[in-house]
């Protein structure tokens, strides 16, 4: 991991170690609320890990926290400034693809704001997240193929898509250039144990 992932994954790791001891939980009933493994736990909260965006969104959820808040610092003010180049990047490919989370409010009604690129031949998978999510995107650059359940839609820079993220999905750039887009992700009642019963089970 370089610097910034290294002090990211330290960030994270101390905000699930709060957020954990705070409820009184030990490392087994987190694992098992958040249907991930107790090694899992162990090295985020170690900082030893860099976690999947769904391993992170198991944990949030099972802290009821919502996955902005494990990270970025807890801040008093209600209007919260995220500088260019101060976003959480949490995705990262070889071909220079980011996930980079920018925004999001808190639970028990999530939004969280990316910014993502996908280099050229880059992919994202994502598995289905919990009840009555809904994800918006719109393109900012080169050409993003959406599939999401049993649909496959390819966008144009400013094209915009609306479709439920309570399905598996993936965002894919089959073109030859980097192609950028926003998405916002809503996600309700985080917090309510909802995503451990869906996701109980799953590989991290």
């Amino acid at each position: 991991m370089d610097d910034s992932t290294t002090t990211l994954s330290l960030a994270i790791g101390a905000r699930v170690k709060q957020e954990r001891q705070s409820r009184g939980w030990t490392l087994d009933q987190l694992a098992e609320a958040a249907g991930v493994s107790r090694r899992m736990i162990i090295n985020v909260e170690q900082g030893a890990a860099n976690p999947s965006i769904g391993t992170l969104l198991r944990i949030s959820d099972a802290l009821g926290v919502g996955l902005p808040a494990l990270v970025e610092a807890p801040r008093p003010k209600p209007v919260k400034i995220t500088r260019s180049g101060e976003g959480a990047a949490l995705w990262t490919s070889r071909q220079g693809g980011l996930g980079i989370l920018v925004a999001g409010t808190e639970s028990p009604d999530v939004v969280e704001l990316w910014d993502w690129t996908l280099g050229p031949g880059d992919s994202h998978g994502s598995e289905a997240h919990a009840p009555g999510t809904k994800e918006l995107l719109q393109v900012q650059s080169g050409t993003v193929t959406v599939d999401a359940g049993d649909q496959l839609v390819t966008l144009e820079v400013g094209d915009a898509l609306t479709f439920p993220g309570d399905v598996a999905h993936s965002y894919a750039n089959l073109g030859t250039v980097a192609a950028r887009f926003i998405l916002a992700v809503f996600e309700p009642g985080v917090g309510s144990g909802h995503r451990q019963d869906s996701t109980r089970g799953q590989s991290s």
